[in-house]
């Protein structure tokens, strides 16, 4: 009869697999996810709502506008989100419109014509020229682009929402969107590499329109970026940034061990928002996890 720990049996069955990720990748973050496998009780992934997750809280406005409002898909090449985040903001209230970085280069489109834009995410650029970073360049670069977004930020009633590389992209776009000037950058993530995992995050209180009536609620999200790590000019703005989201343990934790952490952020900072709450920015996948169906 075999009367081991399972913990000790764990040990057993996954040393050699750290042993070779400590050699691969970065040694410490192997070691954390070593130690958090030994771990005794842990209560595992779980989702505790402060709202009520059947409510349709869109439908008293459809119904009384009779109409939805438009929020631009925005993608870029190598964008692969597009499809999910349009299928959540419908399911949300919005007409949702496909809105390729071309369309508004060339001036086929035009960002007036829009309540909100949702830059999604994927690989842009194939991820080759510092995540998000090409896309932003070729906003602020290009007079028409850059008029178009600085146009759409400095309005009263126009919001954003920027998911991984549209979260890089935007954060890049700091200077041109009002209340955004304490955001951080995202750089490469301190595993030293691309993280694809189902973390659990805790919505902060904030102004962010977005989370509106969800602070304090823990859930697991999707997260898949290698550049993820948020990276502040300063302890000062760090302090002032409007945190709307952070990862946290399996117990509700803020964290920095990896993998519960996967990136690295200091104090588990996943999301910002701005003073006003309408410009928001997240690394996890909101969209890949809207509907029961998507969750692994």
């Amino acid at each position: 009869m075999l009367d081991e720990a399972r913990a000790d049996l764990l040990a057993a069955w996954s040393e050699t697999s750290y042993r070779m990720q400590a050699l691969r990748d970065n040694p410490d973050c192997a070691r954390q996810e070593f130690e958090t496998l030994l771990k005794d009780k842990n209560p595992g992934l779980q989702a505790q709502l402060s709202f009520d997750l059947n409510e349709d809280v869109a439908a008293p406005y459809v119904k009384s506008r009779k109409a939805r409002p438009k929020v631009a898909i925005l993608r870029e090449q190598g964008v692969n989100g597009e499809v999910e985040m349009a299928a959540a903001f419908h399911k949300a209230g919005f007409e949702a419109v496909d809105v390729h970085m071309s369309d508004i280069l060339a001036g086929r489109v035009t960002l007036k014509n829009f309540k909100g834009l949702a830059a999604c995410g994927g690989f842009s650029y194939g991820d080759v020229l510092g995540a998000g970073g090409g896309w932003a360049a070729s906003i602020l670069h290009n007079a028409r682009a850059r008029d178009q977004f600085e146009a759409f930020f400095k309005r009263d009633d126009s919001f954003a929402l920027g998911v991984c590389n549209g979260c890089q992209m935007m954060s890049r776009l700091a200077p041109v969107i009002p209340g955004a000037e304490d955001w951080p950058r995202f750089e490469r993530n301190l595993s030293e590499q691309f993280e694809a995992r189902f973390v659990m995050v805790e919505v902060q209180e904030t102004p962010s329109i977005l989370f509106d009536g969800m602070a304090g609620s823990r859930m697991p999200i999707v997260v898949a970026h290698g550049e993820g790590r948020a990276e502040f000019a300063s302890k000062a703005a760090r302090k002032r940034a409007e945190v709307c989201l952070r990862y946290v343990d399996n117990r509700g934790r803020k964290t920095e061990t990896y993998p519960l952490n996967p990136n690295g952020s200091p104090e588990g900072i996943s999301g910002l928002t701005t003073a006003d709450g309408r410009f928001t920015i997240m690394m996890p996948h909101p969209e890949r996890v809207f509907r029961a169906i998507q969750h692994s």
